[in-house]
């Protein structure tokens, strides 16, 4: 199998601390559907089986993961802008300030996707009283973010008929059985989840105003307006303004300088492989990677964008 940058990645990561056979690296990741998951299985079967590196895949999400990292339950995280701000700033769901969490990458953005059937009626975040809503469960930044969208809107849980916490798979079986009348998630453009169930049924995506997106922003600087373009989806036939925030990776801030370094080095060397799994990847920068997003830059993070001439 073809190694992968994260793979390597994380053959540095453990080589460089006590040898494969003596750590195993944590790694957190997202749910089924979302770009996270794929990312992890990947990571798992190419360091186990071209390296010989153990590595263990933990489940997760936006919120948990930066919880795990900060406790120590993971070494290593996918996460979001907008919750790794909040667990630095200590605002909920955070109850108090993260230490212990660093950025080591500022990857690509994500797009938090509302899908509706066609026929719905629905027009408008105001239109989602009294339906019933699918997004993931506690823990996951879009089900945060949601209820940042129906706060904007004058909204909240109470106002809706039902609300379901499920995996991107199980929201898109809801959402063919007839079973949820809206459908939220966080990700890349196109979403596999929702190609799968733009095949199967007419949907459209639910857009966003420009004042909406600067309410948003209001309640959290970290998010930013993003239009998905047109032609993203079958049916799709006009771009949709949308809120988005950055995927970040995250580490211990007390893991080892050389250790981050050399995740950072073959990061750079090898992004055309984590382009192959995650192609938003593909035309992000080292400035990108190294921008300031609120959140504490790793020694080693900035040791390597400093030699690189990034910062």
């Amino acid at each position: 199998m073809k190694k992968s940058l994260l793979a390597l990645t994380l053959f540095a990561c453990v080589g460089s601390s006590a040898g494969a056979s003596a750590q195993q690296l944590r790694l957190m990741t997202g749910p089924q559907g979302g770009s996270w998951y794929p990312l992890g299985g990947a990571i798992q079967a190419m360091a186990q089986e071209s390296l010989g590196v153990g590595v263990q895949v933990l489940p997760g999400g936006g919120i948990a993961n930066v919880q795990g990292v900060e406790t120590g339950a993971a070494d290593l995280g996918f996460a979001n802008s907008i919750s790794v701000v909040d667990a630095i700033e200590g605002r909920p769901p955070f109850e108090a300030k993260a230490a212990n969490v660093c950025n080591v990458a500022t990857l690509y953005p994500q797009y938090f996707q509302m899908v509706v059937m066609e026929s719905s009626g629905i027009e408008s975040v105001e239109d989602f009283a009294d339906r019933r809503l699918a997004t993931q469960p506690v823990g996951n930044t879009a089900e945060e973010v949601i209820r940042a969208v129906l706060k904007t809107a004058n909204l909240s849980y109470d106002d809706l008929s039902a609300v379901d916490y499920v995996s991107y798979s199980d929201g898109v079986s809801l959402m063919q059985d007839g079973n949820t009348d809206i459908f939220v998630l966080g990700t890349t453009v196109p979403a596999s989840s929702i190609m799968d169930l733009a095949n199967s049924s007419d949907i459209k995506l639910v857009p966003l105003t420009e004042d909406f997106i600067t309410r948003m922003r209001e309640l959290n600087p970290g998010y930013t307006g993003i239009t998905i373009p047109a032609n993203s989806y079958p049916s799709q036939d006009n771009d949709v303004r949308a809120i988005a925030y950055a995927t970040q990776v995250i580490a211990r801030c007390d893991l080892d300088a050389e250790v981050v370094h050399g995740i950072l080095g073959q990061m750079w060397q090898n992004r055309a492989d984590l382009s192959a799994v995650a192609n938003a990847i593909s035309k992000t920068t080292l400035e990108q990677m190294a921008q300031d997003v609120g959140v504490p830059l790793h020694e080693g993070a900035r040791q390597f964008y400093q030699e690189q001439g990034a910062l």
